[in-house]
């Protein structure tokens, strides 16, 4: 594997991580802030300088490349597989009157199944339910097949995303990336280092994403109850004070981030599902708890590993970035440290992460962690 790593920020030049090589087919990622990536003459000068056709952009809310983050940059990551193959498809959210699932079914369906072994999602983050696109994408999968990614970001705006594979980027793209060969080794794992705090109550209407009523009560007046006077700052302040959500019948809890608030019917509009029945808590975290995650999540998908990673994938939540602030750096040093100095590192901030829980195989949209895909040849 051969990775060249380079970043950008408005008005400057490119700066390269290591040597800038011509590489063979490669897959470019190509991460960055969203008004950079709706600025035809950044993206044409991205394409000048690398000339490749298997490129795919994704806005952000915090460009992760090596050990730094960056904000209003663009981070591209250069990968050409030696062993191993990729196929890369796109299908628009839009064309599907918003229903995820059924894009997630028509998505997977295009992509080669002969061989394949993982597959990694970067989807719109706005307005697509990130469970439903996962539900659909796992319908007729092969249990052997690992599915892992993220929702696109827009800072901490929530205005819009875009993404794209080939064209320039646009709103309501999901791009999956099918990864395919024998010797190829890709482990993953998602953690977050969130406490939850209060009493724990019940949700007693939800429709998909959107919720309604909690013990009864309608689920906006009594999350503005427990927030106090950081309820003037919604939706934002929701970003430091998400839901814990166990749904019925389930062991494990996810982490729900709130995307948007509705003060006429007072529900909320959550990243992903929040099923009736289930047990929500609010929850909360401190900058060291949110370091250890990242560490633990570094941990988890290092632990069965055969062969060192080639390169690192790592998405987390701009919940995080938040709370962490100026020490947002200290994650990303964590995982380096965990997985290997000297491993290339790209990602970004995003509005939800998607990854099997530890010891399990299918998929789950979480919020507020902190998801590793580690690859190797």
């Amino acid at each position: 594997m051969k990775i060249i790593q380079a970043s950008k920020f408005e008005n400057q030049g490119w700066e390269y991580l290591n040597e800038k090589t011509v590489l063979k087919n490669p897959l470019v990622l190509v991460f960055g802030n969203r008004f950079l990536l709706e600025d035809k003459v950044i993206v044409d000068d991205i394409r000048k300088e690398f000339p490749y056709e298997h490129i795919v952009f994704g806005s952000t809310s915090g460009e992760i490349l090596g050990r730094n983050v960056n904000d209003n940059s663009i981070s591209v990551t250069v990968i050409e597989f030696e062993k191993s193959t990729f196929v890369v498809e796109r299908d628009n959210i839009l064309d599907y009157d918003k229903n995820a699932n059924s894009l997630g079914l028509k998505l997977f369906d295009k992509i080669p199944k002969k061989d394949l072994k993982h597959v990694f999602v970067l989807s719109e983050g706005s307005f697509v339910n990130g469970s439903s696109l996962i539900n659909g994408l796992e319908a007729n999968i092969d249990s052997k097949v690992s599915i892992t990614g993220g929702m696109c970001g827009d800072d901490a705006r929530f205005e819009k995303t875009v993404a794209s594979y080939k064209e320039d980027p646009k709103e309501g793209e999901v791009i999956l990336i099918g990864f395919y060969g024998e010797t190829l080794e890709i482990s993953f794992a998602s953690f977050g280092g969130w406490v939850p705090f209060g009493p724990e109550r019940i949700i007693t209407k939800s429709e998909a994403n959107i919720l309604y009523e909690i013990d009864g009560q309608p689920a906006l007046n009594l999350y503005k109850k427990y927030l106090g006077e950081k309820a003037r700052e919604l939706p934002q302040a929701s970003l430091l004070y998400p839901l814990n959500v166990t749904p019925e019948g389930k062991k494990e809890p996810v982490v729900r981030t709130i995307l948007n608030i509705n003060n006429e019917d007072f529900s909320m509009i959550l990243a992903g599902d929040v099923p009736i029945n289930s047990r929500v808590q609010l929850m909360m975290a401190s900058v060291d708890g949110i370091a250890d995650g990242a560490q633990n999540a570094a941990k988890l998908a290092m632990e069965n590993r055969k062969q060192k990673p080639e390169i690192a994938i790592l998405v987390s939540c701009i919940g995080r970035k938040l709370v962490m602030s100026q020490r947002v750096e200290e994650e990303i040093e964590q995982v380096n440290e965990t997985i290997g100095e000297k491993i290339p590192m790209t990602g970004f901030y995003s509005y939800g992460e998607m990854a099997p829980f530890n010891g399990s195989s299918n998929c789950e949209l979480h919020n507020q962690t902190m998801t590793l895909t580690l690859i190797s040849e």
